[in-house]
């Protein structure tokens, strides 16, 4: 129990002494506390030993549908009613060039990999398809990891399954809800593995919310700033490494009382100079973007959500899912002609990737968390009437980096008209096998008595896309 003690003496009218009674984690006259309830929960669904490895996913989804041409795959040789509309721009591997919105990304592409050959294999706007590696319990892949990792981390109280939208990382905003944002796996049930597994939605909050903000009562605390003095001690001490040798479940509690916890969810908790590094605000203006039906959802603030994502992944979050919407480009008057829209949107995934690329390598985190970058499906090859594209399922743009795979890579290849793979071709179930097999110990899952069959089955027999691996 962590306590915090009154340095007065004195007793109440039920001979307890008053400096007992800021006991921090005390839930009532059984003793228990709130260290034994996170220890309880932890046991009840701990990670299984061994299978979960020390590592994070971070899965970028661009709602609305990226285009696979404009994007890593500009064919500049094929016609003019297929090939990139905004020409290439060479990268840092030879002979591989990528849309010439990514000059970031081009600067790094040593650093990941670019799958050529994977399609979502869906032609509508149906994100659980993806998000679930299309598996047979229909289940996403931050539910499946929360699953077996634990719902909230046994060390920390942070959520194992979270959903960073761009409301998450500015106050006040309230951006225009739409079909791709009603998909989003905060607000669907994830299967048949029970709705306890959702992502957690920072903006939305909830009683998990809550449980990690500090409320003190007034009728509790006869002396709050008694109270807060000790906590200000607590907190030097901890910074000083006094509390090392605790339980971990003490640690989880203090961090949990103090809102140490929460303060994950905080990016101006983070130097300014890493927050302008990030910032992706000034790229565009959004009410020129957002006065477009299709691109009414869609924000300049990836930037920073990238941002929480990274503070989420080092603070020990398993799975952290980014919502970047407005990608549905039919250039139909509900979005600009020409891919209009596109060249507003794309530089801004080229900047926060980059940024996030290069925080993380600079904290040497890159063996320690994976990004995935991706939509629910591609663009048709030629381009309409309009200079937009159609929706598209044969091809969609695919982007590793980090957690443990092959990087600096280009896998796979399409046509010359960027209309189908033609090496082996790749949909979501082989993007969900690579990410397990980055976050779990697949022969040792196979032998865990204590999983459903289907949900061990899925992730199992699954195969990964082979060059990564």
């Amino acid at each position: 129990m962590l306590r915090i003690s009154d340095t007065k003496a004195d007793r109440n009218c039920e001979g307890l002494m008053r400096r007992d009674f800021l006991r921090i984690g005390a839930l009532g006259a059984t003793g228990l506390t709130l260290a034994d309830l996170l220890r309880a929960r932890a046991e009840a669904s701990s990670p299984l030993h061994g299978i979960v490895k020390d590592r994070s996913v971070v899965f970028l989804f661009l709602n609305g549908g990226p285009s696979h041409i404009e994007s890593f795959d500009p064919k500049m040789d094929a016609p003019s009613e297929v090939r990139s509309i905004f020409g290439e721009v060479k990268t840092k591997l030879p002979g591989i060039t990528f849309g010439s919105h990514f000059p970031q990304m081009a600067a790094r592409a040593d650093q990941f990999s670019i799958v050529r050959s994977y399609g979502s294999g869906n032609s509508g706007h149906t994100y659980q398809k993806v998000a679930s590696g299309d598996n047979p319990t229909k289940a996403t892949m931050g539910a499946i990891y929360s699953r077996i990792a634990g719902t909230n981390d046994p060390t920390h109280g942070l959520p194992n399954n979270v959903l960073v939208v761009p409301e998450a990382v500015s106050d006040g905003l309230k951006l225009k809800s739409n079909f791709e944002t009603k998909a989003l796996p905060t607000l669907t049930d994830p299967g048949t593995i029970g709705t306890s597994h959702r992502a957690f939605n920072p903006q939305g909050g909830g009683e998990l919310k809550q449980d990690m903000e500090l409320q003190l009562a007034r009728e509790r605390f006869d002396d709050r700033r008694n109270l807060l003095n000790h906590l200000d001690q607590l907190k030097r001490s901890a910074d000083s490494g006094a509390l090392d040798g605790t339980d971990r479940y003490q640690q989880q509690a203090f961090d949990i009382v103090t809102g140490a916890a929460a303060d994950a969810f905080d990016i101006s908790k983070e130097d300014p100079r890493t927050i302008a590094r990030y910032d992706t605000s000034k790229l565009f203006d959004i009410k020129e973007v957002t006065r477009w039906f299709d691109m009414a959802r869609a924000s300049n603030l990836l930037g920073k959500q990238m941002l929480m994502a990274r503070r989420l992944c080092e603070a020990g979050v398993g799975f952290v899912t980014v919502s970047d919407c407005g990608w549905d480009h039919h250039s139909n008057n509900n979005s600009p002609k020409g891919l209009g829209g596109f060249a507003w949107l794309a530089p801004q995934v080229d900047h926060a990737v980059s940024a996030f690329i290069d925080d993380v390598r600079e904290r040497g985190l890159e063996e320690k968390i994976l990004l995935v970058v991706t939509g629910e499906m591609g663009r048709t090859p030629k381009i309409n009437k309009n200079g937009g594209r159609e929706h598209y399922g044969e091809l969609t743009p695919l982007v590793f980096f980090g957690g443990g795979l092959k990087m600096g890579q280009v896998v796979g290849a399409s046509d010359n008209h960027a209309t189908r793979a033609i090496t082996t071709p790749y949909r979501p179930q082989h993007m969900m096998s690579t990410i397990m097999h980055s976050l779990f110990d697949i022969g040792e899952l196979r032998l865990a008595q204590n999983l459903p069959g289907n949900l061990k089955d899925t992730i199992t027999e699954g195969q990964p896309i082979r060059e990564l691996i």
